[in-house]
């Protein structure tokens, strides 16, 4: 498995895994489907590049994307780890933590010390997997920006 950085050239990639996760998971991210499959290729090609807010990392098996994740500075200068997604055959092999390490090193060697998340208690699986990780809850709530009427709750890692 290897875990890299986006490149200018990943955008197709980066699109097509984005967009499966969406779809997959529908209400587990700030984004809907619909509103991502709206972007030019010029914003995929942003995004793939670094150039936007968010630095992603796709992990791939072979030359197939199999999985992403993402880091942004939030409003509160934090490391906000969003984006996460492993295709579902590839669930349970141990992907995930990979992709949480790699954004772990990342947002370290960028001086924060804290990754903050937020996830739905509901989603269990996810929840437990961030806890395997060192992740804590945190007595903050908010609803999940695409879908108003699900409330995700602030998780934290501190290196």
């Amino acid at each position: 498995m290897i875990i890299r950085p986006t490149t200018p050239d990943d955008w197709q990639t980066l699109k097509a895994v984005r967009l499966a996760a969406l779809r997959d998971a529908p209400t587990a991210f700030g984004v809907t489907y619909a509103s991502a499959a709206q972007y030019t290729d010029e914003q995929w090609q942003t995004r793939a590049a670094g150039s936007d807010k968010a630095e992603y990392l796709l992990a791939f098996d072979g030359g197939q994307a199999v999985g992403i994740v993402a880091g942004v500075i939030n409003g509160k200068n934090e490391y906000n780890l969003i984006a996460m997604w492993v295709h579902p055959e590839y669930r349970g092999r141990g992907v995930a933590g990979q992709l949480i390490a790699a954004i772990k090193e990342r947002a370290l060697a960028r001086g924060h010390r804290r990754i903050v998340l937020d996830v739905a208690p509901e989603n269990v699986s996810a929840a437990t997997l961030y806890q395997r990780q060192g992740f804590a809850f945190l007595p903050e709530w908010e609803p999940l920006e695409s879908h108003p009427h699900i409330s995700v709750q602030k998780m934290a890692w501190a290196g």
